[in-house]
């Protein structure tokens, strides 16, 4: 991952916790932990401070968690009891373990050429008809926000053809518009696949 967006998240950790964190699991949580089988585990990939991870858990499933920022390890210890693995997507390296992989808005941070080779480590970590959920801006290119975070943004069409290159048989996906960090109001997809 970009060295630079893991400084900016380490530095605007506490802000960004404030901004995602909600009472309730959103209606896309709530599907994913619905698709899981009873006590199944999950990994949230990029989990940020924990909140999906905390909810999982709290819902009765075993959560692996990993995040690339130490101040987002920390929050996720001391808001949640957490214990999260401070590492990259190149830690993916698991096969059959997970029922489920939660990606909320995390692989936006990857270089669009590694993006084909994560979604493989992804596909392999899951196990037989495992549920995958991607989060991602939508657009096209590569730039960095205001804040200096580098994102790199996909049309529908293309990450449908990167999921199904790797493997995945994509069935639904919801599209929006949301205010982020930055400020800014920016569109996404969520795209809910299978193994």
């Amino acid at each position: 991952m970009d060295r630079q967006t893991i400084e900016i998240y380490d530095a605007k950790a506490a802000d960004y916790a404030k901004l995602i964190t909600s009472d309730a699991p959103s209606r896309h949580l709530r599907a994913f932990m619905e698709a899981l089988p009873k006590g199944g585990h999950a990994l949230d990939l990029g989990c940020g401070p924990g909140n999906a991870a905390a909810t999982m858990r709290d819902a009765g499933f075993r959560v692996t968690a990993l995040d690339a920022s130490a101040k987002m390890v920390e929050l996720g210890k001391e808001r949640y009891g957490l214990d999260i693995t401070l590492g990259t997507f190149d830690d993916v390296i698991q096969t059959a373990e997970y029922d489920g992989i939660w990606a909320s808005f995390s692989l936006l941070h990857a270089p669009r050429d590694h993006i084909p080779r994560h979604l493989t480590a992804i596909h392999t970590a899951l196990k037989p008809q495992g549920i995958f959920v991607i989060g991602v801006k939508t657009g096209t290119g590569t730039e960095r926000d205001s804040l200096g975070r580098q994102y790199t943004y996909f049309e529908p069409a293309e990450l449908d053809a990167l999921l199904r290159a790797a493997g995945f048989t994509p069935t639904s996906s919801a599209t929006g518009s949301d205010t982020g960090l930055a400020g800014d109001i920016s569109p996404w997809i969520i795209v809910t696949a299978h193994a």
